[in-house]
C-alpha cells in the first residue's frame, strides 16, 4: 500500500466537508452522495458517502476497499482512503477540478466547454486504458460494472480519471439502475445485481461512451418532446447512419467540423464493434486500446508528413 492511502476518522471528514453541507455536494450517484472537502493540509478531496450499509456486508467492505485501494493507474481515480464508523461508510478521493466528462458534454459546463477532437481522442484512449488495466492487469481482475460519462472524471490537463470501478459488486444488490444509466447496459441486460456483469458488458458500456464522445448525445434520448415520446438509445440512433455512411451526421455539432473524417470513421467503427449485441463478438479492451492508439498515431504521422 502506498503512503498516500489511509483510514480517515468521521470527524475529520465532517470537518473537511462542513458536516456534509448541501453547498459542498458535488453530485448524487447510485451508490451515494459525493461532497467536496478540504483537509487541514489544504488538499482538496471528494468524499463519497455511501447509502445505508448492511452489517452482513461488513467484512466485504474492508476487504474490497483494500483491494480497490491497491489499484493504481494513471487513468484511474485512485482511492486515498476510507472511513468506517458506526453506520457511516465513506470513501475518499482526490478532487478533480474539471469534474466529469458528463458535465462537459451535457451538464452545466457544456455551454463553454472546449472539448476539441484531440481532447476527446485522449479521453477515449485514457478511459480504454483504464478498463484494460482493470480487466487484464489488476489482481484480482476487476469489472468496472458502471462505466458512464459521469464516472469519467477529468484532471487539470483534461486527462481521463475513471472512477467508481469495482463498485457494482461492493454495494447491496437492491441498488437500482436509473433510466439514464440504462443506455450503457447491453440489450442482454447485464446490470448490477443480476450477476451478468462481465468484462464484455464493460466493453459495451465503453462503446456507448465512445459514441457519446463523438456525437455529444446522451446515451438515451427522447424522440420528441411529448410525454409519450419514445426513448432511443444512442446505439439505435447511430446504427442506421453508420450503415448509410452518414458519419458527419453523427459528429457533435459543437466540433464545428474540426475533426479528421478518417479518424471519426475509425472511432465510430470501434464503437460499433464494442456495442454489438452478442458479447462474444465484442473485442477485449486491450484490442480497443490498440485500435484507438493506431488511429491517433496515424494522425500524428500524417501531421508530421504535412508539416
Amino acid at each position: 500500500q502506498d503512503a498516500g492511502w489511509r483510514l480517515f476518522s468521521l470527524k475529520e471528514l465532517q470537518n473537511a466537508s462542513n458536516n456534509f453541507n448541501y453547498d459542498n455536494k458535488l453530485g448524487e450517484g447510485r451508490f451515494g452522495s459525493v461532497y467536496w472537502g478540504q483537509l487541514w493540509d489544504g488538499s482538496q478531496i471528494a468524499v463519497k458517502r455511501l447509502k445505508l450499509w448492511s452489517s452482513k456486508r461488513e467484512i466485504d467492505f474492508a476487504v474490497e476497499v483494500e483491494i480497490l485501494g491497491r489499484v493504481r493507474h494513471k487513468n484511474l481515480l485512485s482511492l486515498r482512503g476510507y472511513c468506517a464508523e458506526g453506520k457511516e461508510r465513506l470513501l475518499v478521493y482526490n478532487y478533480m477540478p474539471n469534474l466529469s466528462l458528463s458535465a462537459h458534454l451535457h451538464g452545466h459546463l457544456a455551454a463553454e466547454s472546449n472539448l476539441d477532437w484531440e481532447r476527446r481522442m485522449n479521453i477515449a484512449i485514457g478511459s480504454a486504458e483504464a478498463l484494460a488495466y482493470l480487466h487484464h492487469h489488476a489482481t484480482p481482475h476487476i469489472i468496472h460494472g458502471d462505466l458512464k460519462s459521469s464516472n469519467v472524471l477529468l484532471n487539470a490537463e483534461f486527462e481521463a480519471q475513471v472512477a467508481d470501478f469495482g463498485f457494482a459488486e461492493l454495494v447491496p444488490e437492491t441498488s437500482t439502475v436509473n433510466a439514464g444509466a440504462m443506455g450503457y447496459f447491453p440489450p442482454d441486460h447485464a446490470t448490477p445485481g443480476d450477476g451478468k456483469l462481465s468484462e464484455k458488458s464493460d466493453v459495451y458500456s465503453f462503446g456507448v461512451l465512445l459514441l457519446e464522445l463523438v456525437s455529444g448525445r446522451k446515451p438515451v434520448e427522447k424522440q420528441g418532446f411529448s410525454a409519450s415520446a419514445k426513448s432511443q438509445s444512442i446505439v439505435e440512433w447511430a446504427t442506421p447512419m453508420i450503415y448509410e455512411g452518414r458519419l458527419d451526421d453523427i459528429a457533435d455539432p459543437k466540433l464545428s467540423g474540426n475533426f479528421n473524417e478518417v479518424e471519426l470513421k475509425q472511432v465510430v467503427q470501434v464503437a460499433q464493434w464494442c456495442s454489438q449485441t452478442s458479447p462474444e463478438n465484442r473485442p477485449s479492451m486491450i484490442k480497443v486500446v490498440e485500435l484507438l492508439k493506431k488511429v491517433r498515431d496515424e494522425k500524428i504521422k500524417a501531421d508530421d508528413h504535412d508539416g
